[in-house]
């Protein structure tokens, strides 16, 4: 079992960055897939973009290709989401999520984060 927490979100204006963190406890982090997915009010939960479990392949959603970039250092148990050029429809709870494959699929992941609110204002 893996226990996942995200920080490093807030408010931040168009055109600017941020950068998410998520922080796994247990010492298999590097058996474990990652996914990075938000949530917008009244909106289902959608992928943003996953990292196989070396670090060697990431694959995005189309909205967010170019823009963000998910990296991970297996040293230190944590996955990162940086996002650059922030738009107001990137708004929303993100969620960091570990399976045992890669996938864009939200019911394939086991484990969950509690999210981090991102909120870019135009």
């Amino acid at each position: 079992q893996v226990q996942l927490v995200e920080s490093g979100g807030g408010l931040v204006q168009a055109g600017g960055s941020l950068r998410l963190s998520c922080t796994a406890s247990g010492r298999t982090f590097s058996s474990y897939a990652m996914g990075w997915f938000r949530q917008a009010p009244g909106k289902e939960r959608e992928f943003v973009g996953g990292i196989s479990r070396s670090g060697g392949i990431t694959y995005y959603a189309d909205s967010v290709k170019g823009r963000f970039s998910i990296s991970r250092d297996n040293a230190k148990n944590t996955v990162y989401l940086q996002m650059n050029s922030l738009k107001s429809e990137d708004t929303a709870v993100y969620y960091c999520a570990a399976n045992f494959q890669s996938s864009h699929r939200t019911r394939e992941y086991d484990y969950w984060g509690q999210g981090t609110q991102v909120t870019v204002s135009s």
